[in-house]
């Protein structure tokens, strides 16, 4: 008789067909989770074509870049400051600054490089590109800026004591994301006393400009929907206070109804007024303070074209002079914060450069980074909204070889990679081929 060990005497065959049954199931959901994501029936109808929704999608975020590359070299600078070293800036130009964790990671970058304004679009383009669904999860936007933040904290732990520089780098982006890490962590915990505490000192307890980074990424999902885009980007404003969340909300709304906005400045506007899910209109006491800064912006505008006779017709005249926007200016200074990355100062800002360039993509631009102050960051957010309106094919030319190639070529962002993979995303989630 053939030797038959205990165990093949125990042997059963169902339960031996079960097990190669889960061992199938489990390799094929594996290989299900690779694959990209396919079409399928949405709710919602996709209110642009394709070959706009390439153009408006590459617009947002290579017209951020350019904004964020013109701010760069002169972030946080004074006008003093930027005037003796640059002139008046109207151009990309070389940056010769110290690095810094939200700011530039390389000293000495050609035109073109870019700051956390950029990064962060990255990031939230590369959590999008994992959804499977229009509605998005507030917690796995945590879990993703956690799973950041983790993988640059394993790297810094492999290196040596003697390799500085890598240090030096793997510092900047363990730093980058430090704060982010203290709330997201709270969040994944399910700890809401933690949540609020990290929260409350999140950069020093202060009103940032945190969804302003990447709000208007949010945005793109949602073309000619400006209510759903605010809504989405809302439950992600999870590092913001006060009513920067009804701010950066705002932008993702600004940026969705900017792809189908037809050239019609106005059609941006009027989301400012309709859109309100969360009801700040009706808060006590203060109301909404996002509209009462667009009316500021409004006034601004309208004080400087009153004084000098200019009004919007072509005729009127071409309100964005070096001379007409320094008056302007001088009103700005009158609503500064106690700190330039504010999110209600970046939103005045914003609002009265768009509005006193008509909308133009690289006079606003300029009349922000002369502006000074977080000039990267209002440059960024106009960039975006105004590159979502205007569309990839009407921004300069120059300024978007510099900004794709430097990011490419310096600092390892593909900036028409991400775009096509987003692109590709967002027909997918709305079942289009």
């Amino acid at each position: 008789m053939p030797f038959i060990s205990s165990s093949m005497k125990n042997f059963n065959p169902f339960f031996f067909l079960f097990l190669c049954y889960c061992i199938g199931a489990c390799s094929t959901d594996r290989q299900a989770q690779e694959k990209p994501l396919k079409p399928k029936e949405s709710p919602v109808p996709l209110l642009i074509e394709k070959d706009e929704l390439e153009d408006r999608v590459k617009g947002m975020l290579i017209g951020s870049a350019i904004g964020d590359a013109m701010g760069a070299p002169t972030e946080m600078w004074s006008r003093e400051e930027i005037k003796l070293e640059y002139g008046w800036v109207s151009q990309l130009e070389d940056m010769v600054r110290e690095v810094s964790p939200e700011g530039t990671w390389k000293v000495n970058l050609p035109a073109g490089g870019t700051t956390d304004d950029t990064r962060w679009k990255k990031l939230v383009f590369e959590y999008l590109q994992k959804q499977d669904e229009l509605t998005l999860d507030p917690l796995q936007f945590s879990a993703h800026v956690l799973a950041e933040y983790e993988r640059y904290f394993e790297d810094f732990k492999k290196l040596r004591p003697d390799q500085t520089e890598s240090l030096e780098y793997a510092n900047l982006r363990v730093l980058w994301l430090q704060e982010w890490y203290k709330v997201s962590l709270a969040l994944q915990e399910d700890d809401l006393m933690a949540y609020q505490q990290a929260l409350g000192k999140f950069y020093g307890g202060e009103m940032v400009c945190a969804g302003l980074l990447y709000a208007p990424a949010i945005g793109l999902l949602y073309p000619g929907q400006p209510e759903m885009a605010y809504e989405q980007a809302f439950n992600l404003s999870l590092y913001d206070l006060g009513y920067a969340r009804d701010i950066s909300a705002l932008s993702a709304a600004m940026t969705a109804a900017a792809m189908t906005a037809e050239n019609s400045p106005e059609k941006v506007l009027e989301i400012l007024r309709s859109v309100d899910p969360e009801g700040y209109f009706k808060s006590r006491l203060v109301g909404r303070s996002s509209y009462r800064i667009l009316k500021t912006a409004q006034s601004i505008v309208e004080k400087v074209k009153s004084s000098l006779q200019i009004d919007n017709a072509p005729e009127g005249g071409n309100p964005a002079t070096s001379e007409n926007m320094q008056l302007a200016f001088a009103l700005l200074d009158q609503h500064l914060q106690d700190m330039p990355f504010h999110a209600g100062e970046i939103h005045l800002q914003v609002l009265t450069a768009m509005l006193f360039c008509d909308f133009d993509f690289e006079n606003t631009l300029i009349f922000l980074v002369n502006f000074g102050r977080d000039n990267d960051t209002t440059a960024a957010v106009a960039g975006a909204i105004l590159g979502a309106f205007h569309g990839f094919e009407k921004l300069p030319e120059t300024m978007k070889s510099q900004v794709i190639g430097v990011n490419k070529n310096q600092l390892g962002i593909d900036l028409t990679g991400l775009a096509e993979k987003q692109v590709a995303h967002i027909l997918a989630l709305y079942g289009v081929k």
